[in-house]
């Protein structure tokens, strides 16, 4: 069993600021820093510090060298990544004192991607591998279908969430990795958001994230939960990215689910301490060592 994300990369310029701007107001940031970043990458950088092999499929500009560098040195693997023309894809993050923030992000070579290269990187995988897919890419309808076709594993997070995101195939997917505003979104319901997520899509699994109150499982009317852990939250950007890679990973090495829930939501803690997105991932042994401290 193989994992491909085929997902975003970016660049993020991230503005550390008193409070999230206000409309029409100009405020002073104090710092101004560049990180990797696009949730597929994050994602993906987040399996692979977690111990998975991962593949990651995508496209940068010339401007985005970095990132496929970044990703080499995590242990990725980037032959289905390609540089194509224009910017590589890119985010203006807003972060507050509080840890929250606030992201505007531009596409850029996020959606180049061709029915070639999807074809293309497609036919290397096959049935039983995991396909893992975020909404910042173009086509991610026509990649779940194709990947469907072939016999592999669906893990979509439906972020950002767009009326696009309901025209896609979700019948297909086998797990959606969601916080409560998308499942709520999804599920078109006043209710429990995974209740009513899961009663829409009953042949699928429901990984909701609930930021430090931890997470849960649903499927059918079971439901798993996991609590969270108390941390300084220093910047929230790429958490819940953090809590995908670890959690997969998790489930490819067999861990139960409410342990792998856990172990999820420790890494995740360990990421809000930090500045950045993909620097602020940490490597499992740092998990490990999160754990030891708090027997």
């Amino acid at each position: 069993m193989r994992i491909l994300n085929f997902g975003s990369l970016n660049i993020d310029y991230v503005y550390s600021v008193p409070h999230i701007l206000r409309p029409g107001e100009t405020l002073a940031a104090t710092k101004m820093e560049r990180f990797a970043g696009g949730k597929g990458s994050n994602q993906t950088v987040a399996l692979a510090r977690a111990g998975a092999a991962v593949w990651h499929a995508g496209c940068i500009g010339a401007d985005g060298g970095f990132l496929r560098e970044m990703h080499c040195e995590a242990g990725v693997h980037t032959e289905f990544l390609r540089t194509v023309a224009g910017p590589t894809g890119s985010t203006v993050i807003q972060v507050e004192e509080s840890g929250e923030n606030c992201i505007i992000y531009y596409p850029g070579a996020n959606h180049r991607i061709t029915p070639k290269q999807i074809a293309e990187t497609l036919a290397d995988f096959a049935k039983g591998d995991i396909l893992l897919l975020q909404n910042e890419i173009n086509a991610p309808g026509e990649i779940i279908r194709a990947a469907k076709e072939r016999g592999m594993k669906i893990f979509f997070n439906p972020s950002p969430i767009t009326e696009a995101v309901k025209e896609y195939p979700l019948e297909l997917v086998d797990c959606f990795l969601v916080n409560e505003i998308e499942a709520a979104e999804l599920a078109g319901a006043d209710r429990d958001p995974a209740v009513a997520l899961a009663e829409k899509y009953p042949d699928a699994e429901i990984v909701m994230t609930l930021g430090k109150r931890g997470a849960l499982w649903q499927r059918g009317e079971t439901r798993i939960a996991a609590e969270g852990f108390s941390v300084r939250a220093v910047d929230t950007t790429g958490a819940g990215d953090t809590f995908t890679g670890y959690y997969l990973k998790a489930l490819c090495d067999g861990l139960p689910t409410a342990a792998a829930l856990r172990r999820a939501c420790a890494a995740a803690a360990i990421a809000v301490g930090r500045m950045g997105a993909a620097a602020a991932i940490p490597a499992a042994t740092e998990v490990d060592a999160f754990f030891a401290e708090r027997r």
